[in-house]
């Protein structure tokens, strides 16, 4: 399948042969769907928190915060291109849909207003009288702001008024670092950016930094990183062979959100805050969400420290007794929500030691959950597992059977979507890293449709990073209030009260 100049190029690209070619089965296999038992809902693997226990919990958070290595990590490498669909498709064709009007009538209530106007005005173009079509040629474009190619990090999101000031994603995350993911003085902050704009986030970071810190109270130490090669996948024809570029090269494609498991694995923290680039408000809406960002943080600290001491009481006992091996099935039922299998009761005692000496041994993460208002992606789910115990996942449409009536019901059952609103905790009892990689789920990767210079071809995800690439973690679900899930999918979101 594979001649030596292809072999040469699979080096090159940072992965093993034996990989391609799992890939490939994949390809032709296709992954099996993941069988779904019942939708997460309150009470039935979603924790609903009173005020009291949030604010309880932000508490034990932050009494314990200053003992901790935090980190908040931000996958920012997408692009905005599809916030602009109906621009772009109105500079080229001149369609006018509601969407476009909405944009021009609304333009002076954007944040990047301005910085338009400006850039119009340079080339002697004034904004208020300018064509429609040259005004989002210099919105879209490089004369102007450019923004149809940047990231959404770069975007300026938020006017603040008071201050004349705009603020880009980027300093809505260093702001939110200082306020719930700052120790001893100082916030780490990780981002992951694409190659091409690696540059321009470390220049913005640069240049803010310093007085965001001097506001705040805190020192930023802020990283980036970029998907790396190795894990792109390789494209297939649609007969599952391998797709070849024009000059005969084998084609790879970045797969997706679940390879930045490799940066997430590279980490050195205790406890990881992970949220979407987009996901922000601004300062006057904060508070809900620094509340409850701390209150999971509590609630994590509070399993792991229950985690770590019936670890610690399973390794001091030659045997475990039935009473222990009883609170620990009431442990696992009912605060981590997990089922073991329907054979587990004629385990022996020694077994089932074994059983929850390895469910416990695992990274744990805490999500938080909002109601489900018709957003597109993943929901909380419980879901029977390889090794037949029944747990908790976050899973996407494409990973259900939707031609089966049953499962399909079950998916649309869903009461509450998640936000990618998680906490983590990535390290054992003896404060050692895990090797995240060891608890990712293979089988859970997609395959999509694509098309380059004309052809069709078959592409590959990598489990989500957090659907299958976190499928064997300790999950724990809590609602969050809606208010915290402010996306950004296309521009004209921007106009809607939460950004304004």
């Amino acid at each position: 399948m594979f001649s030596q100049q292809d072999l040469t190029q699979i080096r090159t690209q940072g992965v093993d042969v034996s990989t391609i070619e799992q890939q490939i089965s994949h390809f032709r296999q296709g992954f099996p769907y993941l069988p779904l038992t019942k939708a997460a809902t309150v009470g039935d693997g979603i924790v609903r928190l009173t005020d009291d226990q949030a604010q309880k919990y932000a508490q034990t958070y932050e009494q314990a915060a200053e003992t901790l290595r935090l980190l908040k990590f931000v996958p920012a490498s997408g692009a905005a291109t599809r916030m602009f669909k109906a621009l772009f498709a109105f500079l080229e064709t001149g369609k006018n849909d509601a969407s476009v009007s909405q944009f021009f009538d609304q333009l002076p209530h954007f944040a990047f207003y301005n910085d338009l106007k400006a850039a119009l005005a340079a080339d002697g173009h004034d904004i208020q009288s300018a064509d429609r079509r040259l005004i989002a040629d210099y919105f879209l474009n490089e004369k102007g702001l450019g923004y149809g190619q940047l990231p959404k990090g770069l975007l300026k999101f938020h006017q603040y008024p008071s201050t004349g000031d705009a603020r880009t994603p980027v300093e809505e995350h260093l702001v939110e670092a200082a306020r719930y993911a700052s120790a001893d003085g100082k916030a780490r902050l990780h981002l992951t950016v694409s190659p091409e704009h690696r540059s321009r986030f470390e220049d913005l970071v640069g240049a803010v930094a310093s007085p965001y810190g001097a506001a705040f109270g805190v020192t930023y130490d802020v990283a980036f990183s970029e998907q790396q090669p190795a894990t792109d996948t390789i494209a297939v024809n649609p007969d599952n062979t391998p797709f070849r570029e024009k000059d005969g090269t084998l084609l790879f494609r970045p797969a997706g959100h679940g390879a930045l498991l490799e940066n997430l694995n590279a980490l050195d923290a205790d406890v990881v805050f992970i949220k979407n680039i987009d996901n922000v408000v601004p300062d006057r809406l904060k508070d809900t969400t620094i509340l409850y960002k701390k209150a999971l943080a509590g609630v994590l600290l509070n399993l792991r420290n229950k985690i770590f001491e019936y670890q610690t009481k399973l390794s001091e006992r030659m045997v475990t007794d039935e009473a222990l091996l009883d609170e620990l099935a009431d442990f696992f039922a009912g605060m981590l929500c997990v089922q073991p299998p329907e054979d587990f009761s004629r385990l022996s005692d020694e077994e089932q030691t074994t059983y929850f000496q390895q469910k416990l041994d695992r990274p744990l993460r805490v999500c938080g959950m909002v109601k489900n208002v018709g957003e597109p992606g993943g929901g909380p789910f419980w879901v029977e597992n390889a090794d037949g115990t029944r747990a908790l996942q976050i899973v996407e449409s494409a990973q259900v059977d939707m031609d089966n009536a049953d499962q399909k019901a079950l998916f649309n059952a869903a009461t509450h979507f998640n936000p990618v609103d998680l906490i983590c905790s990535l390290t054992n009892r003896q404060g050692q890293a895990y090797d995240l990689r060891r608890f990712r789920d293979p089988k859970t990767g997609f395959i999509t449709l694509k098309s380059k210079d004309g052809k069709d071809l078959k592409a590959q995800e990598l489990p989500g990073l957090w659907n299958g690439a976190m499928a064997d973690w300790n999950t724990v679900f809590v609602e969050v209030p809606l208010i915290t899930f402010n996306p950004v999918k296309t521009v004209n979101d921007l106009l809607r009260e939460e950004h304004q």
